[in-house]
């Protein structure tokens, strides 16, 4: 385990053996398919290189970009990488080309930087994207003839093959999902090549999905795609905690405001904690009092707004707590789920926002 002497301020213990964990179990519930393993937005948080060599086994990588493929393959990853958003010129596709990347194609513009590349080092597996109810990217399902025939003889392209990305599988009670997988299968009735539709929520709760490839985002780093589920209902291990540490107990008296605004105010006399973490860090500015913590491993809750350094604690349950205390924001025994359900928000918007002041720090105790 890589780790750094104790600090006051915040810092991220990455879990690289629940990570693979989670995926093993990503490749045990799509038993059929191939996994290509999600690792946008720095790795949704938890860092970029560290991620992708801990998912050595997984099939392919995904990213969003040019520079977040070209970060991998400088860091010395050697495997399949896919280009989630394509590219938008052809220094881009000259590029992938020459890195040996997938790309995504979901607009006619990307077809024509197909039709004119001149003399590319390889040819491009292609994924063709169909919009099949998202309604964000992806061409119409009807276009899915049309578009093979003129990429079937493409000396640009190599291997074909076919994606769409589901709008509600993160709501188990929704019809949406069947309604855009049957749209999906009807406009590829006929064609070759490989399918890919599934995401986390489709991977667990739509076998039907899983078709050639899935492609588990979220999953992975330990959180349910679920709004009202947490990674352990699903069998998974959370991935990252996130840690700080008391830089000071205060004596606090009845009525004292406590923080900017001095929204919050004391109703006895009583203990106020002091964290060593921040919006500055990418702990959430909106986080409301009564999110929980842990202090030495127990539960306490913030109270007052959350500053750009600092966050204060209601102690009241903690009577022996002194400067130094470790405080946990999220992490085994406090899912993000909970953290962000308190913050009105989400938990892959809390991972992918820890900033890069706090360092990452890997723990890797097993297989």
């Amino acid at each position: 385990m890589s780790r750094a002497a104790p600090s006051p301020r915040a810092r991220a213990v990455v879990d690289l053996c629940a990570l693979r964990a989670n995926l093993r179990l990503a490749r045990a519930r799509a038993s059929g398919s191939r996994v290509m393993a999600v690792v946008k937005a720095n790795a949704y948080g938890h860092g970029l290189l560290e991620v992708a060599h801990a998912l050595a086994e997984a099939d392919a990588l995904a990213v969003a970009c040019i520079e977040e493929a070209l970060a991998l393959r400088r860091g010395g990853v050697t495997g399949r990488v896919v280009l989630l958003e394509g590219v938008v010129e052809a220094a881009e596709l000259e590029l992938a080309a020459r890195h040996d990347l997938d790309i995504v194609v979901h607009h006619d513009s990307q077809l024509g930087l197909l039709d004119s590349a001149r003399a590319l080092p390889a040819p491009l597996r292609v994924w063709v994207k169909l919009d099949t109810g998202m309604h964000r990217l992806g061409f119409a399902p009807g276009a899915a003839r049309a578009i093979y025939e003129r990429l079937s003889t493409s000396r640009a392209v190599g291997a074909l093959g076919w994606m769409t990305h589901f709008a509600c599988a993160d709501d188990r009670d929704s019809d949406a999902t069947a309604r855009q997988l049957a749209v999906f299968d009807a406009a590829l009735e006929g064609l070759p090549g490989v399918r890919s539709a599934a995401n986390s929520g489709a991977l667990l709760g739509w076998p039907q999905a899983r078709l050639d490839w899935v492609r588990p985002g979220i999953l992975l780093y330990g959180v349910s795609p679920y709004p009202a589920r947490t990674g352990a209902d699903e069998g998974l291990a959370p991935v990252m905690t996130l840690e700080t540490r008391l830089i000071a107990v205060n004596a606090r008296r009845r009525g004292d405001a406590i923080g900017y605004g001095g929204t919050w105010v004391c109703p006895e006399d009583m203990a106020v904690g002091v964290a060593a973490i921040g919006y500055g860090d990418g702990y959430p500015r909106h986080a409301v009092s009564g999110t929980p913590v842990l202090v030495g491993g127990a539960r306490a809750a913030l109270i007052g707004r959350v500053s750009m350094d600092m966050i204060t604690l209601d102690l009241r349950g903690h009577p022996h707590a002194r400067p130094g205390d470790p405080v946990t924001l999220w992490g085994p025994g406090l899912t993000v789920e909970e953290v962000a359900r308190h913050a009105g928000t989400i938990a892959y918007e809390l991972l992918c926002a820890v900033g890069p002041r706090v360092p990452r720090l890997t723990r890797d105790d097993g297989p």
